[in-house]
């Protein structure tokens, strides 16, 4: 799976900033592009991890491959 990571540089803390569009509230931080890559790998295998949450018996649960 590909996902776009868009890396950027913010001069006025001095660190850069990770953000992938299509899934919306994942951004990491580092302080290199290393590290922000790095970092933004992690946040997108937390972001893409199953949930436990319990599902009511009623509720139809699907997978869905794209």
């Amino acid at each position: 799976m590909q996902i776009r990571v868009i890396i950027e540089y913010d001069e006025e803390v001095k660190s850069f900033s990770a953000v992938c569009p299509e899934l919306p509230g994942c951004t990491s931080c580092g302080d290199t592009e290393e590290e922000t890559m790095k970092n933004i790998k992690e946040a997108i295998r937390l972001y893409l991890e199953p949930d436990d949450r319990k599902i009511d018996t009623t509720a139809k649960v699907y997978e869905v491959a794209v």
